[in-house]
């Protein structure tokens, strides 16, 4: 007999990496977990572990078109989240966006449940804000290459907030800033990934630009937290919030802790930086930390040991 207390749970973009790890933590937390994914960019091996346990089910599914479930709440992470994936079908991933919200709203409008959105740093473009607060409204090239994405995932947010205004539908979005950990495609093309693959191959470690532009790294364990707490506040509390992680670090001195830390003798090499790419990115964190007491834990040191630790098993086993 199912627990009335054990909630059903969907997943789009389940099998990515982020939707992996989300799927993961709502199962030790006692839920039904249901994985959406069209695996465009989301990986079996990310899931394989689960499939086994009785209270996850793996549906095979594109949603830009509709899907028909009965479920209690749905985390709409679907979407290929690094420059390589979603400039590879630009056109898709803007109807994953629209389309996709637009169907994954629908369902929930139709059960009266809850639905989050898994929005972006990106959605800021190029900040003239630092760092950046929710309220700020971006500066964003409207088509650029990176547009698919970045206007995307605006135009998922004001979906997002009519289907409230007009329906009354209980919504949270979270604008996520970059996020690291184990699970990461090594061919993602993302910074993280991408040093740490060069740095244990010993081939030359890539920075695009002169390495002075920033980010901020947050750790998957913290954001996976983040989202659930999120989706449990009261109804009158929409968001956007952004999670991430506020400790700012360049680019270079990201490569150099990466080659610290893997023992790696590979060079470093400077490459053009790529078009529309920001120049800084780190999030203000004021209302993360007063409306939903939450702030990341794990330090950058630490989280790339077990990034790094989760790549060499994987080219050890590949």
């Amino acid at each position: 007999m199912r627990s009335w207390t054990r909630k059903r749970v969907m997943v789009t973009g389940g099998a990515g990496f982020l939707g992996s790890h989300l799927c993961e933590r709502l199962l030790t937390e006692g839920h039904d977990v249901i994985c959406v994914d069209n695996f465009f960019s989301g990986n079996r091996d990310n899931i394989i572990p689960m499939l086994a346990h009785p209270h996850f089910e793996l549906i095979r599914h594109d949603i830009t078109f509709p899907l028909y479930m009965e479920v209690d709440e749905i985390y709409n992470l679907a979407c290929p989240a690094s420059p390589i994936h979603y400039q590879h079908d630009p056109v898709q991933t803007t109807k994953t966006n629209v389309h996709g919200s637009i169907n994954m709203l629908g369902l929930a409008k139709r059960l009266k449940g809850r639905i989050l959105q898994a929005s972006t740093s990106e959605v800021y473009g190029d900040p003239e804000q630092h760092p950046q607060r929710e309220d700020y409204w971006g500066h964003v090239n409207p088509n650029g290459i990176r547009s698919c994405y970045d206007e995307g995932k605006r135009c998922a947010e004001t979906l997002f907030f009519d289907y409230h205004r007009q329906h009354g539908l209980t919504i949270k979005v979270v604008r996520i800033f970059n996020t690291y950990g184990p699970r990461m495609h090594p061919n993602d093309g993302r910074v993280v990934s991408n040093f740490i693959v060069q740095a244990l191959r010993n081939e030359p470690i890539t920075i695009y630009g002169d390495g002075t532009q920033s980010r901020s790294f947050c750790y998957v364990d913290d954001l996976i937290g983040g989202l659930i707490t999120c989706m449990q506040t009261p109804p009158e509390f929409t968001g956007p919030v952004n999670l991430g992680n506020d400790h700012e670090f360049t680019i270079a001195e990201l490569a150099n802790r990466v080659v610290a830390l893997t023992g790696s003798s590979a060079p470093v090499v400077y490459k053009p930086l790529p078009s529309d790419d920001p120049k800084q990115r780190r999030p203000d964190l004021t209302l993360a930390r007063s409306r939903l007491g939450w702030q990341p834990k794990v330090a950058l040191e630490e989280g790339l040991l077990a990034t790094i630790d989760y790549f060499r098993h994987v080219f050890r086993s590949g």
